[in-house]
């Protein structure tokens, strides 16, 4: 795995843990060898992220939009800065430079950018591994969401089962290394 995509917020959280685990998993990647993409700013556990893989010497790339440069103050001293057009090119550019996607706890953006992923997966769009980073049970209420979507008959099983879930991103990463996408898509069937 060369490179991995990083969801995760623009604030910090209400809890130290939040920015704890972006800095561990910052540190992680770049210990593994494996590239950051990410959001390109410098806020919240993004910018944490970010800084960690950067000091210890990783590769960071960043991918912001042009109205977002100043909002969500764009990180300085990366990689590489994509500035692109809009929210549709940042997800794009971030999937076309990734090998898997973790998903630290967010808001509204980070589920949004990990729900575009994983339809994407389901429609065989792309077969890359999906993981949430389940710092403090933070996903526990959407793991909830995705069983009962199972129960009601609006996602199958294995489509539930994209995505990974742990509290340990190495579990995640070691995961990722031995990660088989489905044999067929969605509608395939």
């Amino acid at each position: 795995m060369r490179r991995v995509c990083v969801f995760c917020g623009s604030a910090m959280g209400g809890s130290p843990v939040y920015a704890e685990a972006a800095a561990a998993l910052g540190k992680l990647l770049a210990q593994r060898g494996i590239g950051l993409v990410y959001g390109g700013a410098s806020v919240g556990t993004m910018g944490v992220v970010a800084d960690a893989a950067m000091a210890a010497g990783g590769e960071v790339i960043g991918v912001i939009p042009q109205a977002l440069r100043k909002v969500e103050i764009t990180h300085e001293g990366l990689t590489e800065l994509h500035v692109v057009a809009d929210m549709h090119e940042r997800k794009a550019k971030m999937a076309e430079l990734s090998d898997g996607f973790l998903a630290l706890p967010g808001g509204a953006g980070t589920l949004e950018e990990l729900f575009e992923v994983w339809t994407w997966a389901q429609l065989g769009l792309h077969g890359k591994p999906i993981g949430l980073v389940d710092v403090a049970g933070y996903y526990a209420p959407l793991i909830g969401f995705a069983d009962h979507m199972v129960t009601e008959g609006f996602l199958r099983e294995g489509f539930r089962d994209l995505l990974a879930i742990d509290p340990d991103p190495a579990v995640l990463l070691d995961r990722f290394a031995a990660y088989e996408p489905p044999p067929k898509p969605k509608w395939a069937e």
